[in-house]
């Protein structure tokens, strides 16, 4: 469950992290991306490893990292739904999908 989110932080089960993270169940591991403000198919390979069913991407507290239509589109041809929001709404939208099996959260903390 994430507790809080701010600009540039963002708390999990009590615990705070200040770099962009990749949530999936209890398990939290950092999100190191080729280009902090773009999510491109290498970018992923991390979430892959989780083998979701629903990716939610919080891009900024103004939506300023993009995830391009391409890495969309290879996720969705896995078989993987994607959804796309800025970190506010990501982490309300996470939070109510938490509990439902596959549901991986990446999470961009600043802009």
């Amino acid at each position: 469950m994430i507790d809080r989110y701010r600009f540039g932080s963002i708390t999990i089960d009590g615990k705070e992290y200040s770099h962009d993270v990749i949530v999936a169940g209890k398990k939290v591991e950092s999100w190191w991306r080729n280009t902090s403000h773009e999510v491109n198919l290498d970018d992923v390979e991390p979430i892959l490893k989780e083998k979701p069913k629903l990716v939610i991407f919080g891009t900024g507290e103004s939506g300023v990292c993009r995830v391009f239509p391409e890495t969309v589109e290879y996720l969705e041809k896995q078989g993987i739904k994607v959804l796309t929001f800025e970190t506010p709404e990501a982490v309300k939208e996470f939070n109510l999908r938490i509990n439902d099996l596959g549901t991986v959260g990446a999470f961009h903390l600043t802009c």
